[in-house]
């Protein structure tokens, strides 16, 4: 696996070897002993599987609150995201700073968020299937979003406003009113 740093400290894209022979290819998804090298949170309470139907859905942005906080690892494993990670550790030189990145089935790419990062996507294709590796246990006393569409981030959707979004959230707060939540 080869860790790639971005540019929010402890957010990671990995790309996984690929080994392919006659009957297909085998593609390593966790290697704890290579996670825990490059100093990344290795608990794993829950692993989830999430089918998303429309292409432009997007799903997001997502976090818990402590004490369930959470690192997260994604993939796709079919179709493709442009996967969104945004630093909302107050303390951290890149708050309030966003990067993301196409995860697909074709690219096999991973990408690792820590503690304190929201999560979010937009499907770039229909009926696309992505697998998370959580490490804390979900909490819905705990559960926490910010705006997909606050102007303090300003993210660069790829297909521009959502197809589909759930309710919940849409109505997730600015950052700005987070502190009064």
């Amino acid at each position: 696996m080869q860790f790639l740093k971005t540019t929010i400290p402890g957010v990671m894209l990995i790309d996984s070897d690929a080994f392919e022979d006659d009957r297909g290819t085998f593609v390593p998804a966790w290697i704890r002993d290579e996670f825990e090298s490059q100093g990344l949170t290795t608990e794993i309470a829950q692993a989830s599987l999430v089918r998303t139907k429309e292409r432009g859905t997007i799903r997001g942005m997502h976090y818990q609150a402590e004490p369930f906080g959470e690192a997260k690892v994604i993939r796709v494993i079919r179709g493709s995201v442009f996967d969104v990670a945004i630093d909302l550790r107050p303390d951290s030189a890149t708050y309030l700073r966003w990067v993301g990145y196409e995860l697909s089935e074709s690219n096999r790419r991973m990408m690792y968020l820590p503690k304190g990062c929201a999560h979010g996507y937009q499907t770039l294709t229909p009926d696309t299937d992505v697998f998370y590796f959580v490490s804390a246990n979900y909490s819905p006393p705990h559960q926490r979003g910010v705006r997909w569409d606050d102007p303090a981030f300003a993210i660069a959707w790829p297909l521009g406003p959502p197809t589909n979004i759930h309710p919940r959230d849409a109505e997730y707060p600015h950052v700005d009113r987070l502190a009064r939540r």
